[in-house]
């Protein structure tokens, strides 16, 4: 069977080619372990992770039975939580526990932190003391925490060292990390006084002291700090890795960059996740699951949308009336909501990284009026033009022309105020903003158009 080059297991959409999944599917049919060993054993983690996603779950775990311990565990840690958890079921914990044995402790406690607790508790006594201790001391650490992102395995040494005994310590010692790129510097209370780079270490002689090239940590991770905080550290002070320290300021592990990048990842589509009211929902999940998860807002959705109806009763003699008032609020509405979707994304990115402070706050508000004032004119003005010569009636024209004015500021206005208030009382601004803004952009929309209406033929 031919094997394919790394490259081409993706077609040109950067998605698994039919073909290579087709060539496993046959081995995984044929139970033809020489053949899957040879193309999947070659994949990167998250090249087996995307093939994993691609295949049919009866696939999935057939294929992970057949690699047997040849089958790379930490792929696991690069599809999304369904998946990995039905593998991880599928599996017994004899097996589980000896592949958490070769993971670096972040990638284990990825994979550990969504089992039942009996499951983790019976994988985490199958592993040698020292492993057991790193990986409960992880999982000690609320979730979404530096202290739950963080690897285990660092390196480090005293102040006393020299360059050159450091520099044997690390050709000699087995159990050292398999990639780093910067020495910690501890007491014997493992406080961290600070770290080295290895650049230091290759250009400095043999005989100098650890502590005279050492430089302060400025950057060190509490453990307990939010990891989109710790996430935001490295954005800021352009970090390749920091250390964790904990309440006593002690080194317990370290934050590498590649950890990092999958906290903004998952922390940016979070946020887009939330915008749309669908929680953590992944592509993998049931339909109940997925049904679940979207009730909630679709409800409160449902609240505000009698809300708008009833305003919209409130002037239904006008409307019977005036047939054209029917056929053009819809238009004074849905300009506002968009409008407001617009203001409220931008805030709420801007909360989210911290952009927007007491010391901005007023100014950014008032841009957004500004905006949402000079975007309503110029689409007055051509809603008007259009509902005039439509209709034939200049006054309808100038009515809805004057409605989109006041509810193209009403929708800037509560594009901003809203995910700031939210964000204000302790509120996730991402998960709530854009109903209550679509609520207020259809009411004031219904009752400015249908008021001044009211008012003006009334």
């Amino acid at each position: 069977m031919d094997v394919l080059p790394h490259a081409d297991i993706y077609n040109e959409d950067g998605v698994v080619r039919a073909s290579f999944l087709s060539q496993i599917g046959a081995a995984i049919a044929d139970r033809d372990v020489l053949a899957l060993k040879a193309d999947v054993g070659r994949l990167h983690q998250s090249e087996l992770g995307d093939l994993l996603e691609a295949l049919l779950p009866e696939q999935r775990r057939a294929l992970v039975d057949l690699l047997g311990n040849d089958f790379d565990f930490s792929a696991l840690t690069e599809v999304d939580d369904a998946i990995r958890a039905e593998i991880v079921d599928h599996l017994p914990n004899d097996q589980i526990a000896d592949a958490v044995k070769d993971l670096d402790s972040d990638d284990a406690v990825y994979i550990l932190e969504d089992m039942d607790e009996e499951d983790r508790q019976e994988i985490l006594s199958k592993l040698p003391f020292t492993e057991r201790i790193r990986l409960k001391r992880a999982l000690d650490y609320p979730e979404e925490t530096a202290g739950r992102r963080m690897q285990t395995e660092f390196v480090a040494v005293p102040p006393f060292w020299t360059v050159g005994q450091t520099i044997d310590y690390l050709r000699d010692d087995t159990d050292l990390p398999d990639r780093f790129s910067e020495i910690f510097v501890i007491d014997p209370t493992f406080k961290l006084l600070g770290a080295v780079y290895l650049d230091q270490i290759l250009r400095t002689k043999r005989s100098t002291k650890i502590e005279d090239i050492k430089h302060e940590t400025r950057h060190a991770i509490p453990a307990t700090m939010d990891q989109e905080e710790a996430a935001r550290e490295f954005e800021q002070y352009d970090l390749l890795s920091a250390a964790v320290v904990d309440d006593n300021e002690r080194l317990v592990g370290v934050l590498t960059i590649d950890d990092v990048v999958d906290v903004i990842q998952q922390e940016a589509e979070e946020d887009l996740m939330r915008m749309g009211g669908v929680g953590d929902e992944e592509l993998s999940d049931t339909v109940l699951a997925t049904s679940r998860s979207r009730v909630p807002w679709l409800a409160v959705n449902l609240l505000t949308a009698f809300l708008a109806a009833s305003v919209i009763g409130l002037f239904d003699q006008t409307i019977q009336k005036i047939v054209a008032l029917a056929v053009l609020m819809p238009i004074v509405a849905g300009m506002g909501g968009n409008a407001g979707s617009q203001t409220m994304t931008v805030t709420v990115r801007a909360l989210a990284t911290r952009e927007i402070d007491i010391y901005n706050a007023w100014r950014i508000i008032r841009r957004e009026m500004g905006v949402g004032m000079i975007n309503g004119i110029v689409f007055a003005i051509l809603i008007g033009l259009v509902a005039t010569f439509w209709f034939e009636n200049k006054n309808i024209g100038g009515i809805i022309a004057a409605a989109m004015v006041i509810n193209m500021f009403a929708a800037a206005l509560a594009g901003i105020l809203i995910p700031l208030l939210l964000d204000k009382v302790g509120a996730d601004p991402a998960v709530a903003s854009s109903v209550f803004v679509t609520a207020v952009t259809d009411c004031v929309g219904f009752f400015a158009f249908l008021g001044l209406a009211t008012w003006w033929f009334g």
